[in-house]
């Protein structure tokens, strides 16, 4: 039978519709999947590696250097922002920069004090020592304060029960920091801890114990999208970071131990509903080698109002590079795009729309790109 002219093209009309609806997915089989942006971000940080021993051909760490990498997207131009540790770990989540104690890795756990109240310059707090007041703002305060759920998970943290506690552990207030070094049984080290050097986190006890916990957590919290926080910081042992080498167990430490580490647990996380469903899994090193090795910078980064060189000999924490993984990345990315500790905070506050804090801010800060964000995410509303 003809059909009349007008039920012809409303029948090709219909079916046009039908057949992007059809092209553009669903996991049903039904309608089109909506629209996704990132909503689970991962962090794991690994310790003092230079970008061209670990990313070198002969890499130590090839499922890192060369598994990940492939699957993923290559940061050629990754930049730590001081030395030794501890600031770099304080700037992750602060963007607050090298002082002269944390540079020191705060051996004697001390108070940040300055000219009371505590002066702002550049979003930084001014004046010297370990722990933050709570009046100066880090990463997990603006999640709380908008109600998005975040863990630190810290590989051997109560490991021995008579040297810290399973969760939310740290020395008193003006002790010595006993976990500077590893013992056999237990590699946990508070100075890659950063939570424990912000008051708003420490003075609230049931707070921070739920929030700061051992690694093993992480197992039965991946099992759902629902239990996976929406930030997790991760943090190896000082065997298992490559912080050690050998380590105090025996085993061999540095980028052997790191592969060994990525191996048993990027599997585990990049298999997770919510990574699968929208996650971002960041990895990268808190410095080079040592300020001998690199002392080099990025991204405007430099003297701050607490340390004329932030890099010890001189101006960052040197080149390390960064692996990210997600859905929204296409394997086999490569960035030649400079970045540091300070842009990481900077594009975790953009996917949670939160402002940036200290110097995230900078204007010489660039956030993560299209040069990394190679599969197009939807675009994020207006910060409030």
């Amino acid at each position: 039978m003809r059909l009349p002219r007008f039920a012809t093209a409303v029948f090709a009309l219909s079916s046009l519709l039908t057949a992007l609806v059809a092209c553009s997915g669903s996991n049903s089989g039904g309608g089109a999947e909506p629209a996704r942006r990132i909503g689970h971000v991962f962090v794991v940080v690994l310790e003092n590696k230079d970008y061209a021993k670990t990313f070198a051909e002969d890499s130590l760490a090839p499922y890192l250097a060369k598994t990940l990498a492939a699957q993923g997207a290559l940061l050629q131009n990754y930049y730590g922002i001081g030395h030794v540790s501890l600031d770099n770990y304080i700037a992750m989540i602060s963007g607050q920069g090298p002082n002269l104690v944390t540079q020191t890795d705060c051996i004697l756990f001390t108070e940040f004090i300055g000219t009371p109240p505590v002066a702002a310059l550049d979003g930084q707090a001014v004046g010297q020592g370990c722990v933050y007041p709570a009046s100066v703002p880090s990463l997990p305060d603006q999640l709380r304060a908008r109600g998005i759920s975040w863990k630190g998970y810290m590989e051997d943290m109560g490991a021995d029960p008579a040297r810290e506690p399973a969760t939310c552990a740290h020395p008193g207030i003006g002790t010595v920091d006993g976990t500077q070094a590893a013992s056999a049984a237990d590699s946990y080290a508070t100075r890659h801890n950063p939570f424990m050097y912000f008051h708003s986190v420490i003075d609230d006890p049931a707070y921070c114990d739920e929030r700061v916990v051992n690694l093993d957590v992480l197992a039965a919290d991946l099992r759902s999208a629902a239990t996976t926080p929406a930030f997790s910081f991760i943090t190896p042992s000082l065997c298992h970071d490559g912080h050690d080498s050998p380590c105090a167990n025996g085993e061999p430490g540095g980028l052997e131990s790191i592969n060994e580490f990525l191996m048993a647990w990027v599997p585990k996380i990049m298999a997770s509903p919510a990574f699968r469903q929208d996650g971002l899994l960041i990895i990268t090193f808190d410095e080079s080698d040592g300020p001998q090795s690199d002392s080099s910078a990025c991204c405007g980064a430099g003297p701050t109002p607490n340390s004329l060189l932030p890099g010890l000999t001189g101006l960052g924490g040197g080149r390390v590079g960064a692996v990210l993984l997600s859905p929204f990345i296409k394997p086999g990315t490569v960035s030649a795009q400079a970045y540091n500790h300070y842009s990481m905070l900077r594009s975790v506050q953009d996917l949670f729309g939160l402002p940036y804090l200290g110097y995230a801010g900078a204007a010489s800060q660039k956030s993560f790109g299209e040069d990394i964000f190679t599969v197009k995410m939807p675009e994020l509303p207006p910060k409030s």
